[in-house]
């Protein structure tokens, strides 16, 4: 079996890597090879969140290199196709994904119908709203991140599953701290992300001065230099790096914004902190809750004093944070590892495409 994975990004993109690419030693393993065809290639990524904005040219230049692809997809058994065939143009355009008369399944990781139906633009909102439904009436599956994604496909779609983001547990490992160094309160993430973290910082500020903790982030970009202050370290992301840098914290952070696109985040730097052996503070927003099992692997928090409780508690007592930690790298190897997911997915693209060899 040969599948062509229509992502949005290339490699370089946590969404590609995590959705898709990582799944190919498993699918192999099935007989089942996989060729990407990105719509955007790495340079347009690094230039978003260098801050230089959308480039006219990648944008069509994608438009070609997918029709393109489209048009040759009939040499392969199925369709795999991350959020929308082509990005912005009307629904009617996502119906040529049936031209090559094969099974799609449509994956889902972030709202991004929301980029549509609640966009500030009105005539995006009249034009675009429903773009994805044709996609998504025409595919064979739907694989939804979340069940607030699911929610959304099923409405089209006449197969959904929820197929949680996972972490490679053999690679994500916890490691031994050093219990003289000061505790290491972590967040990863991206610049288009900083927003939710950025009102937290007056809070971590003062737990700076009133303990021994480091306030790491990671990956936040050039939009959190002006949000530096003593004890706050900026640690640029790179792949090679990433493992190492969840590894150095002692507590993993994810606040969000209770909104409609933050609903639909599935909760990937949870998963990677928890698989660390982390004890981990979230909002109560989408999947952070069912991630989160409050007092158990971590703390939900709905306000400000929520968080300082929470962090205070975990910053004070090592015996807690290692106890938390524990129970959240079991849950990361039962429900959020590539181990335990990845079998789903095989069994899902072998009953699509209609074979069980």
């Amino acid at each position: 079996m040969k599948l062509l994975a229509l992502t949005k990004y290339g490699s370089q993109a946590a969404s590609t890597r995590q959705r898709f690419m990582q799944y190919q030693p498993a699918l192999a393993a099935a007989d089942i090879a996989v060729d990407y065809s990105p719509f955007f290639a790495n340079d347009h990524l690094e230039r978003l969140i260098a801050g230089r904005g959308v480039s006219r040219l990648a944008v069509l230049r994608g438009y070609r290199r997918r029709l393109g692809t489209i048009i040759a997809a009939r040499k392969y058994d199925a369709l795999w196709v991350h959020y929308e065939i082509f990005p912005y143009l009307p629904g009617a355009m996502e119906r040529l994904g049936k031209w090559a008369g094969r099974p799609i399944v449509v994956d889902y990781d972030d709202a991004t119908f929301h980029t549509y139906d609640a966009s500030p633009n009105s005539l995006v909102r009249r034009l675009l709203s429903h773009k994805l439904a044709p996609l998504l009436r025409g595919a064979s599956a739907a694989c939804c991140g979340n069940a607030y994604l699911n929610d959304y496909a099923a409405q089209y779609c006449r197969r959904t599953i929820i197929l949680p983001t996972v972490v490679n547990t053999d690679c994500y490992l916890p490691i031994v701290r050093d219990k003289a160094a000061p505790v290491v309160i972590g967040w990863i993430g991206s610049p288009s992300t900083w927003a939710f973290f950025r009102p937290l910082l007056p809070l971590l500020r003062e737990l700076v001065e009133q303990f021994d903790v480091v306030i790491r982030v990671v990956g936040a970009g050039e939009a959190a230099d002006r949000d530096r202050f003593p004890g706050l370290e900026l640690v640029k992301w790179s792949e090679a790096s990433e493992i190492a840098a969840v590894q150095a914290m002692d507590i993993g952070l994810m606040p969000l914004a209770d909104e409609p696109w933050a609903r639909g985040k599935c909760g990937y730097k949870l998963i990677q902190y928890m698989a660390c052996g982390l004890p981990v503070v979230a909002s109560p927003v989408g999947v952070n809750s069912d991630i989160v099992s409050d007092g158990e692997n971590g703390f939900l928090a709905s306000n400000i004093e929520a968080w300082r409780a929470a962090l205070t508690t975990l910053i004070v007592n090592s015996a807690l944070r290692r106890r938390l930690g524990k129970n959240s790298r079991e849950r990361a190897e039962r429900n959020y590892s590539l181990e335990s997911q990845a079998p789903r997915l095989v069994d899902l693209f072998r009953s699509v495409i209609g074979t069980n060899t």
